[in-house]
């Protein structure tokens, strides 16, 4: 299957929920709709848009820089929650999906995605069952597990009845972070119980770089790198544990893409380094970090559609290999304070956890584009944003306000269609191609 064969959504009809379509939408499928050739200003605001270029370049971008370092990916699929989009990453290189929740788990499969990362420590037996006998039909799954009772939980569901065990991997954290064993030896103890357990595989460690580090300072660089370097030392200490098939090191979301990949492709096929400092482990010896069974494997997801806030903060590839794909628009409904323009998109429409909105232009009633020098919007509420302007700005009721957004991963989950546009450079002749649905 390809991104191409997977358009889930061409038949699917289109109605008054569907936010953003014209009213003459309705009643079409997407199929339909899209072989009119809409125009970006057919549809009705509040929106999120994408741009197609932009997203194409931005997925080149990472499958480029993974396979140049021997590495793979298995780009986080909670960012978008939109099987097309992970298709597209996976005609591009990616070897799997990473999912956060069982839920999330049976969209991957429905979708026909062949190998999928669970990243969290699966505990409800019903769960449990259902991924299993995801497993025994074909697809190829990885948990995680930080503690003995995620391998109990395991064992009490699927009793003597699994018809292969689940692989799983050794979450590995730190005091006081999210999860994750709280140390080597805890790893260890985890790993051991998983190595003696018919019901899973011990199929190599993960971990999060990102619960323990945060912004791009000296501090936060140093962190996310020794944090790897515990990730692969634990690794190495249970090497003496793995069954001899392939093994899964993984970590790196978006934030630290670069330490993690630098970590990795030294310890990976090209330098079969130890890390730093490696530790033994009594009664485990230590054995080579590397080889050809270990894949080392990223997980970022952001990258997709990069951002105008977080990332572009974050990201060691702004501007050197990501761009921003995605842009909010909104229509000025109000303008009754001088220096305030409400907009008609709010909290249920556009991302605000990790910044708010930022006013990058204006289109006016005639196809003018006007800066908004010193624009800000300052705040959200549910269907209403709140921009701040200079008194004398020509901005008036029914222009067009174009929004840089922040944190890709609370942006798609507002959005059942998300339309698809040739070029966000010149909105008013843009087209739109595609509609991505997004299975929340």
């Amino acid at each position: 299957m390809t991104a191409a064969a997977h358009r889930g959504s061409a038949s699917r009809l289109l109605g008054a929920g569907d936010k953003g379509l014209p009213a003459d939408a309705a009643g079409l499928t997407v199929a339909e709709f899209l072989a009119r050739k809409p125009s970006l200003t057919d549809l009705w605001t509040p929106l999120l848009v994408i741009d197609d270029g932009a997203l194409d370049d931005n997925i080149a971008f990472l499958a480029g820089w993974v396979a140049e370092r021997g590495l793979e990916l298995m780009p986080h699929g909670k960012t978008t929650m939109a099987p097309q989009l992970w298709w597209r990453q996976l005609d591009a290189g990616a070897t799997g999906i990473t999912v956060a929740t069982p839920s999330q788990l049976r969209v991957a499969v429905d979708a026909g995605i062949p190998a999928v990362m669970l990243a969290n420590q699966l505990v409800q037996p019903d769960a449990i069952r259902w991924t299993a006998a995801a497993v025994a039909a074909g697809t190829r799954v990885w948990s995680w597990v930080d503690d003995v009772a995620g391998i109990d939980a395991i064992e009490h569901a699927l009793g003597d009845s699994a018809a292969q065990p689940l692989e799983v991997l050794v979450d590995v954290g730190r005091p006081g972070g999210r999860t994750g064993a709280r140390s080597l030896e805890a790893a260890v103890a985890v790993a051991r119980r998983a190595a003696a357990s018919p019901a899973v595989r011990l199929a190599g460690v993960t971990g999060y770089e990102g619960a323990v580090a945060h912004g791009r300072d000296a501090e936060a660089l140093a962190s996310a790198r020794a944090y790897v370097d515990e990730l692969l030392a634990v690794h190495q200490a249970l090497t003496p544990l793995y069954d001899g098939r392939d093994v899964l090191v993984s970590a790196g979301g978006s934030a630290y893409p670069d330490v993690v990949g630098a970590a990795f492709a030294a310890a990976g096929p090209t330098r079969r380094e130890a890390p730093r400092n490696a530790p033994a482990v009594r009664g485990v010896g230590v054995g080579t970090v590397g080889g050809d069974r270990t894949r080392f494997v990223l997980r970022s997801g952001a990258y997709l559609v990069h951002d105008h806030g977080y990332y572009r903060q974050n990201s060691p590839f702004d501007g050197a290999g990501l761009r921003p794909a995605a842009r909010g628009l909104a229509r000025v409904v109000s303008r009754l304070d001088a220096s305030t323009a409400i907009v008609d998109a709010g909290k249920r429409d556009f991302p605000f956890d990790e910044g708010l909105p930022e006013p990058l232009y204006a289109i006016g009633a005639a196809g003018e584009r006007m800066p908004l020098p010193g624009g800000v919007t300052t705040k959200l509420s549910d269907q209403h944003g709140f921009v701040r302007i200079a008194g004398d700005s020509p901005l008036g009721v029914g222009d067009l306000v174009v929004f840089g957004l922040s944190h890709p991963c609370t942006m798609f989950d507002k959005w059942r269609l998300v339309p698809v546009v040739d070029t966000l450079d010149d909105p008013l002749n843009a087209i739109v191609t595609d509609l991505v649905e997004t299975r929340f």
